[in-house]
């Protein structure tokens, strides 16, 4: 238990928006895993799997932009920037990649499709490796 300097004691536990946070993440990271598979399962011949990835991609893509949201009350309710930050870095690269995959420009498509996963996978360890707390505020 850590005490503040006006001597009350601060339970160290993650505040329910970052637990909401935490929900749609996790989400996001199920949803992306499922697009590789797919690809390629396609790619080794059945062309079904191509309209699997294709509405895999809307509820990947779907879910990022909750994600943004759920950043946002994040970065509002626990003055933490990083998740916001983050989320748009994710969310950005898919939104490339997601129209780079409507044109057909694979030789964009699949590498920024392989960054994006790992990204993800990165984001979802941290936000599930320390609990999110309300930072205080400096001028306080």
């Amino acid at each position: 238990m850590v005490t503040s300097s006006l001597g009350s004691a601060a339970v160290h536990r993650t505040r329910p928006a970052g637990w909401v946070f935490r929900a749609v993440v996790s989400a996001h990271m199920a949803a992306i895993a499922g697009q590789p598979v797919f690809a390629g399962m396609y790619l080794t011949g059945d062309f079904d799997s191509l309209r699997w990835h294709a509405v895999g991609a809307d509820v990947v893509t779907s879910i990022g932009y909750l994600q943004v949201i759920a950043a946002i009350t994040v970065w509002v309710r626990l003055r933490q920037a990083w998740p916001f930050l983050a989320t748009v870095a994710v969310v950005t690269a898919e939104t490339v990649q997601y129209f780079a995959g409507l044109d057909g420009a694979l030789w964009l498509h699949i590498p920024l499709g392989v960054m994006t996963v790992a990204a993800l996978v990165v984001q979802f360890i941290a936000v599930w490796r320390q609990p999110l707390l309300r930072r205080e505020s400096r001028d306080a």
